[in-house]
């Protein structure tokens, strides 16, 4: 008896061992499977090359801000010039790039850098993130940086071109400041505010193949076709609003002498921001990046009051708000072994990121109204006089305007635009007539694509 009594209580110790056993393993398995549950994001770092400086572009704000709300994700800063210039740091990119050094995120200031880098298969297309993503880009920028049919960039700043206007000049004329109006209306004001020893309005080029804009200012008011070049790299001098800008720089400056002369552009050497802010000229077209100067600096200073209107159409009866735009083009880098975390930061960076950054009027669609009044303020805060900057105008055109479809440079760009300059100075140096312009251009303009086939 006492031995059976034995063998069970023997039994049962093991029975109780056995069971401890497989209760402490199920526990440490539980331990180490739970310990897996807050498993930490790998962090990543990703190279930025930029020509933007400190001072333009707050780059530590920005990055620390970025870096906050997605703590795995390290951005490492690589300004390509300490002055900002393009130039110099596209050549220092493609250098980058020929030498292996690790790319991520690109920044391109110009379209051409821009186009000409996606053609040399720098930048990589982005258009399964946006996908997942899932918005419109048409719908949520401003700017249309598609290049055939792909997306390889999102913008950042915007910078349309608009109409400078001294108030004063307008108010002693009875006119309103414009809130839509055409290229003709704008010939009108001109001609009206061509008094008391000043001109109506100044153009700034061509300029030796640059400034080009002012030899296609109808074409950019239109949502396409705006070079003379098409997308499939045929000649678009015959495109008739060429011929309707041609005709309004004879109007204005030869008839109506409300333009300030060609010959004086060239031969004192005149600048757009003098003939303004100095009040020789009533009007200027130019780019949104005036907005750092619109309330006077310590070389300009302003002594008048300022107001803003759109860029001009062609038509009453057309949509309007086109207008040449620059921006920053924010690419992910084709070598790039971090796409995903690179676009990550482009697209924060085109939206929340620009108003953080507060530099610059983005792109981005979505900023509220109260966000661009913010920026604005910021922006004219730093200015001698922003008391006398028409801020309200300021914001409308602001909001108001978009960009024109891209077309991408051709490599010749740069011919093409030297003869076109050349025809042109002919014609309003009185050698020759607006269809002898057009009919020499096209000759040339041909040959030029023909040469390079």
């Amino acid at each position: 008896m006492k031995k059976k009594l034995w063998s069970m209580l023997i039994l049962t110790m093991v029975v109780c061992l056995v069971l401890s056993a497989c209760s402490g393993n199920d526990n440490k398995e539980k331990a180490s499977s739970s310990s897996d549950v807050p498993k930490k994001e790998e962090q990543v770092t990703i190279k930025f090359h930029t020509h933007g400086t400190e001072e333009n572009y707050n780059w530590k704000t920005t990055i620390a801000a970025f870096e906050e709300k997605y703590p795995n994700i390290k951005v490492d800063l690589e300004l390509l010039s300490e002055k900002g210039d393009s130039q110099e740091a596209i050549k220092k990119l493609d250098l980058a790039a020929a030498s292996g050094e690790q790319l991520d995120v690109l920044m391109f200031t110009d379209p051409a850098f821009y186009a000409q880098r996606v053609g040399m298969g720098m930048a990589a297309p982005i258009d399964e993130f946006i996908k997942e993503d899932g918005y419109n880009v048409s719908e949520e920028y401003k700017v249309d940086t598609q290049i055939d049919g792909k997306y390889y960039a999102l913008p950042g700043k915007f910078n349309p071109w608009y109409v400078l206007l001294n108030k004063d000049h307008l108010d002693a004329s009875g006119l309103e400041v414009p809130k839509d109006w055409t290229w003709d209306e704008f010939a009108e004001y001109a001609k009206k505010l061509t008094r008391d020893g000043h001109y109506g309005t100044y153009f700034h080029g061509p300029q030796d193949g640059g400034w080009m804009e002012f030899t296609k200012l109808a074409q950019a008011s239109e949502a396409d076709n705006t070079e003379f070049i098409t997308a499939d790299g045929k000649s678009n001098v015959s495109n008739p609003l060429f011929k309707k800008t041609l005709e309004l720089r004879v109007e204005m400056e030869k008839e109506d002498k409300s333009a300030v002369p060609y010959t004086d552009i060239l031969s004192q050497k005149l600048h757009y921001r003098n003939q303004f802010f100095n009040q020789d000229a009533s009007t200027i077209v130019i780019g949104s990046w005036m907005n750092t100067e619109l309330g006077g600096t310590d070389q300009f200073p302003l002594n008048f009051n300022i107001a803003v209107a759109p860029y001009p159409k062609n038509k009453k009866d057309d949509k309007g708000g086109y207008a040449p735009v620059t921006t920053d083009y924010m690419s992910v880098a084709s070598a790039s072994k971090h796409k995903k975390e690179a676009y990550t930061f482009i697209r924060w960076y085109t939206t929340e990121g620009q108003i953080v950054q507060g530099k610059s009027i983005p792109s981005w669609n979505k900023v509220s109204e109260t966000d661009l009044i913010g920026i604005v303020d910021k922006i004219l805060s730093t200015q001698k006089t922003p008391e006398k900057v028409d801020k309200d105008s300021l914001i409308y055109v602001l909001q108001n305007t978009k960009s024109s479809k891209i077309i991408p440079p051709v490599s010749y760009q740069a011919e093409i635009y030297k003869v076109i300059n050349e025809e042109y100075e002919k014609l309003i140096l009185g050698e020759q007539d607006i269809d002898k312009t057009i009919k020499a251009s096209e000759e040339r303009v041909q040959e030029i694509i023909n040469n390079n086939k």
